[in-house]
């Protein structure tokens, strides 16, 4: 029986690999500009960091972790970036740094949900938190770092919408008259948001069901009870965004599907991707460090999937450019030739030069076929008589002339 990939996997094949780096690499130098560090946490945690970190009431601790029970203990497979980096902030006591913390991280994550197009069970994500600052200027900069690297790759045509999505405070009230329009339409609700009514009514706003959609269409909005600090800092934010002329839309249906956010909630979007147009969400989450465990410290952040990414690029009709694997090709004839081959081979590769060798033993016309099809930019050719003279015949394969030259002036040559 041929064993085939899990369902909702990809294989990232080498023909496509560089496209990933091209995307992470600039993600990287943008982290770099803006002052975010590296951090690497492990691909399962306990389940109960999910729990109280993503929420208990969400679709994603519901429905999509993949959990597993080993020696006594339930272990998940990270489904987020953000509870796992909070775990690590706390466990290693970075709080003790100089505030804010900024990181940054590229990581695979797990959710068992339905499949779309850009949507896989395995998927990748760009991430970045700051820690230690309520200041609506962090908000701000976390937004300005997604849009500066969307715009670096070349992707226009997208949208910024903003929203807050209130405090402890003034979610109390919130709650109530969310349940006091939501009671006569108990019954028509799904399981999960039934469940979800006293526990965690505004989960149900973000629930994938078409008929509970349809019931929280005309919902009241947070927006309209948030407190007077939340609606400051949303002011705050806003003449922030202004002041660094990025342009956004109020969206009062933003709530992100995550317990964590308070306050800031944001989506830049893009239509070119069909339905599942969110390239990027992050928001404000003041109180997730306190709820694992840490001491007090606010935090904001976004997160972007990297699959979804590399769709709007394709769609947008984004060349990425494909690098050089080869700068030299080396074909050798004879077994002393074949020994000259790999000497030469492993000399030009500690000056930086990419090279490859045969070391399959073919004729001199399939290595040459080889070299053409390894889109190799020289190609040196040794055999008895090259050896005997102490050169090798260089190749351009672009320009499609060759030379005899000395073995010493091979790198200066190709350089």
């Amino acid at each position: 029986m041929t064993i085939s990939i899990p369902k909702g996997t990809k294989d990232i094949l080498p023909s496509e690999i560089y496209r990933w780096h091209w995307v992470e690499e600039a993600f990287r130098a943008c982290c770099d500009r803006y002052g975010y560090t590296e951090i690497r946490t492990p691909i399962f945690e306990h389940t109960e960091l999910f729990r109280r970190g993503v929420g208990d009431t969400t679709d994603i601790v519901q429905k999509e972790m993949y959990t597993f029970e080993l020696a006594g203990r339930s272990l998940t497979l990270k489904p987020e970036g953000t509870s796992p980096v909070v775990r690590a902030f706390i466990e290693n006591k970075l709080y003790a740094d100089p505030m804010p913390a900024k990181y940054y991280y590229v990581t695979p994550c797990f959710r068992y949900e339905k499949m779309q197009k850009g949507r896989q069970r395995q998927f990748h994500q760009f991430g970045i938190e700051v820690f230690g600052t309520d200041n609506m200027l962090a908000d701000a900069e976390v937004i300005a770092l997604a849009m500066e690297f969307l715009d670096r790759l070349g992707i226009d045509d997208l949208s910024l919408r903003i929203n807050s999505i209130g405090c402890p405070n003034c979610r109390a009230e919130y709650k109530k008259v969310l349940q006091d329009y939501l009671r006569p339409k108990l019954e028509q609700l799904c399981e999960t948001c039934k469940d979800r009514f006293d526990r965690n009514p505004m989960r149900i706003l973000d629930c994938k069901s078409p008929t509970c959609q349809e019931i929280t269409r005309d919902a009241p909005r947070m927006m309209d009870y948030i407190c007077e600090d939340c609606r400051g800092a949303f002011d705050r934010l806003k003449e922030n965004l202004t002041s660094l002329s990025i342009p956004y839309i109020v969206d009062a249906g933003i709530v992100r599907g995550l317990d964590y956010y308070t306050k800031t909630a944001f989506e830049i979007v893009s239509d070119k991707i069909g339905a599942q147009a969110t390239v990027c969400g992050g928001g404000r989450y003041d109180h997730l460090i306190e709820e694992i465990g840490g001491p007090p410290t606010p935090g904001v952040g976004f997160g972007m999937g990297i699959e979804r990414l590399l769709l709007v690029l394709e769609a947008a009709g984004i060349a990425i450019p494909k690098p050089d694997t080869c700068d030299v090709f080396i074909a050798a004839l004879g077994r002393e030739a074949e020994s000259k081959a790999l000497l030469i081979a492993q000399n030009l590769r500690t000056e930086g030069f990419r090279v490859l060798t045969d070391v399959m033993g073919r004729n001199l016309k399939a290595q040459l076929k080889y070299a053409d099809r390894s889109e190799a930019s020289y190609t040196l050719i040794i055999g008895e008589n090259e050896l005997d003279r102490g050169v090798v015949t260089l190749r351009n394969m672009k320009e499609s002339t060759q030379k005899e030259i000395k073995f010493e002036e091979i790198a200066a040559e190709i350089r």
